[in-house]
């Protein structure tokens, strides 16, 4: 069902992202903030309807479908935003290329295996990859207006994103091993 709770969560998460793009047009802490609030929201629910859906016996194949799409997007987005609005900078940049690069292989890649009913599932690691994601970004759309409220706030969000990176790598690398394995076996049939 579309509509049951951990969808709908979901959805929110995708919803709420024009929302934070127009944030970053505005100037000024209180865009920077309400951004960040509403970015925390939405990695709120990526907790909560994975929660809801094991709970509330709401796992569906919609569900499965848009989670990882939602984070995806979510993630990307304000990758984007990060760089564009020189919130990354430098060679900060590349961490954030990586993470993107990542995104985009493995996703190509469950997307080449699917009519071929070839899944890869998503990890422990991998679910913790996305939440040190969330985390990270969260500290650097504050920008300039992160180190009033928390004491090196950037320095936090810079080198936090060289850890997300690192699992991203990892992550990427284990599903990408998986998936030329089942490539490979189909050449071999």
């Amino acid at each position: 069902m579309i509509t049951n709770t951990a969808n709908l969560l979901t959805l929110f998460r995708i919803i709420i992202i024009p929302f934070i793009v127009a944030l970053f047009y505005f100037p000024g802490a209180w865009a920077a903030w309400t951004a960040v609030g509403l970015f925390v929201l939405a990695a709120i629910t990526d907790f909560f309807d994975g929660y809801f859906a094991r709970s509330l016996n709401q796992v569906s194949a919609f569900g499965k479908f848009l989670d990882p799409i939602a984070d995806k997007l979510i993630v990307t987005v304000t990758l984007f935003l990060l760089v564009a609005f020189d919130r990354l900078e430098g060679l900060w940049i590349i961490p954030a290329l990586i993470i993107l690069v990542r995104e985009i292989l493995i996703a190509g890649l469950r997307e080449f295996l699917g009519p071929y009913n070839i899944k890869v599932p998503v990890s422990k690691l991998a679910k913790w990859k996305t939440t040190v994601q969330l985390v990270v970004i969260s500290f650097l759309i504050a920008g300039e207006y992160g180190n009033e409220v928390i004491p090196f706030a950037n320095e936090i969000g810079h080198f936090g994103l060289l850890v997300a990176m690192v699992l991203t790598v990892m992550t990427g690398w284990n599903y990408l091993k998986t998936g030329l394995q089942a490539i490979q076996n189909m050449d071999n049939v």
